[in-house]
Formats: structure tokens, sequence, C-alpha cells
């Protein structure tokens, strides 16, 4: 078992697949690692009869000490996603979509209440 960290994470990446799923999002991968970070979650959506990959980052967050779960999206993460999805979209040239990049942001403040999950789509690009 992980620490308390990697334990959190994975369930609120687990919340976040489920989340996506039940808009109509199709899961392709989870926890891509490459040698600029990791894509925790990649999906193909339909909007207008056109297909879109979204590269979604999921930060969740227990206590709101170090801010919200949002605002750990730094420019420097930014930029170890873009540079991650670079590579995976190198390595699979058949996946050739229009894609973008958004954000789950996933509070669990209370144990008595459900988790307050946020979606911010097109994020950066």
């Amino acid at each position: 078992m992980g620490n308390r960290k990697q334990i959190i994470g994975k369930w609120g990446e687990d919340l976040a697949a489920a989340y996506l799923e039940e808009k109509g999002y199709l899961i392709l991968d989870r926890n891509v690692y490459t040698s600029f970070g990791e894509i925790d979650i990649i999906t193909l959506k339909e909007y207008d009869n056109e297909k879109y990959m979204v590269f979604v980052e999921v930060k969740t967050r227990t206590t709101l000490q170090f801010g919200n779960p949002e605002d750990a999206v730094t420019r420097q993460k930014q930029e170890h996603l873009l540079a991650a999805i670079a590579t995976y979209l190198q390595d699979n040239p058949d996946l050739e979509y229009p894609w973008r990049v958004d954000v789950i942001a996933i509070q669990k403040l209370s144990a008595g209440k459900p988790p307050d999950i946020q979606h911010f789509e097109s994020v950066f690009s």
C-alpha cells in the first residue's frame, strides 16, 4: 500500500474517471508515464460529430492548507504536462484528433459530505 498522498491521489483519479465516463468520455488510458512526467487520464469525447482527445490532470485535496486543488497546476506543471502530451502524441501517431487539456479538481474536506468535483475545460494548450 502506498503512502497517504498516493492513496488520496488514486482515489481522486478513480473518482475523476468515473465522473468522465458518466459524462460520455471514453477513457483511453490512465497514468501514462513519460520522461516529462505523468498524464493522469487520456480520453476521447465527441462534440458536434467530431472526436477530441482530452488530456486530464487530476488534483485532489482533503484540506485547503495548500490552497485549492486547481492551484497546484502551476506554470511548471503545465510545461511538463504539455511535453508529456507531445511525447504521447508522437508515440501514438494513429491518434490524429484535435486535443485539449482539462483539469478536474476534487475536494473532500468533510467525512460527512460527498466530494466536490470541479471540471475545468480547455485550461491551456
